[in-house]
C-alpha cells in the first residue's frame, strides 16, 4: 500500500497536468497538477496511518 502511494505521487500530478493543459491550457495544467498533488499526498498519509494501525495490532 505504501508503494502504491508513493507511485501515486509521481502519477496523479503528471496525469492532472496533461489532463489539465488538454482542456483548458496552461493555468488549467497547473492547478490540477496541484490537485493531483494533493490527492496523491492524502493517499500516501491514508496509506501510511493504515500501515501504521496495522503494526500496532498484536
Amino acid at each position: 500500500m505504501v508503494a502504491l502511494g508513493c507511485l501515486l505521487l509521481l502519477i496523479l500530478p503528471l496525469l492532472g497536468f496533461m489532463g489539465g493543459a488538454y482542456l483548458g491550457g496552461m493555468e488549467a495544467a497547473l492547478w490540477s497538477a496541484i490537485a493531483g498533488f494533493v490527492l496523491a499526498a492524502a493517499s500516501c498519509a491514508l496509506a501510511g496511518y493504515a500501515l501504521m494501525q496495522a503494526s500496532r495490532r498484536k
